[in-house]
């Protein structure tokens, strides 16, 4: 097999302690909550349905930062819990503030001295610029949802993409923790790598705790990823 020429990253999850990070942050916005977890999960829970509206054409191509603040209304609603629009705002932005998994930015900086790295996730580009500030993540560029106007996991998300960077789609190899994301990206001709986080969703996860195909790649981290592709 031949070495792919990009290596592009789902983020959430892949390279980043969502769940840990969001939780941290909701602690300090309502300390007086019992189970900042819980309230990370359930705000998560719906990443997936307000993208799905976009995905089916009921709904214009919006950023995922105003996805995610619709969806926390949502939960502060459910909780009975107000504050200000100020307060919102900042605790939307702990999305841009995500703190990576050990391996991630050792792994990514020694993919980088032999391919192309970026993102090619839902994130919007000031969400993954902030990320990578923060978290000192060294993306080539930034790519993803906005720039393609495509959510994963519909084809351009992942077709748009490849041709951002002048690449056939078997040039290019989709790094996730989510085999669903990994078999979209197969489908649209990307090579493939599983990074196991069974951890993600916290000590009872129970999806994505193997690879569920015969993916190009099957890692416990991105450090073994590099090392598999001889960086």
């Amino acid at each position: 097999m031949t070495a792919p020429k990009a290596l592009l990253f789902d983020v959430f999850g892949t390279v980043v302690d969502w769940r840990t990070s969001v939780a941290a942050a909701v602690s300090s916005a309502l300390p007086e909550l019992q189970d900042p977890y819980s309230f990370a999960d359930r705000w998560r829970s719906l990443y997936q349905p307000s993208m799905e509206e976009v995905r089916s054409g009921s709904r214009e191509f919006v950023r995922l930062d105003e996805l995610h603040r619709e969806s926390l209304r949502t939960v502060l609603s459910e909780q009975d819990i107000e504050l200000p629009d100020a307060a919102v705002d900042d605790l939307n932005l702990a999305w841009h503030r995500l703190d990576p998994w050990p391996d991630s930015v050792d792994g990514i900086t020694r993919l980088k001295e032999h391919f192309v790295v970026a993102p090619l996730s839902n994130g919007n580009i000031s969400l993954l610029l902030d990320m990578a500030k923060n978290a000192g993540i060294p993306w080539d560029a930034i790519l993803g949802a906005e720039p393609v106007r495509a959510y994963k996991p519909t084809p351009d998300a992942y077709l748009r993409t490849a041709d951002i960077l002048g690449l056939r789609p078997d040039e290019c190899m989709m790094v996730a923790a989510h085999n669903s994301d990994l078999d979209a990206a197969r489908n649209c001709g990307f090579r493939t790598a599983f990074v196991c986080r069974p951890s993600e969703h916290g000590p009872q996860q129970n999806s994505d705790v193997r690879p569920e195909s015969d993916w190009s790649y099957s890692v416990e981290s991105i450090t073994e990823l590099a090392t598999a592709l001889n960086c």
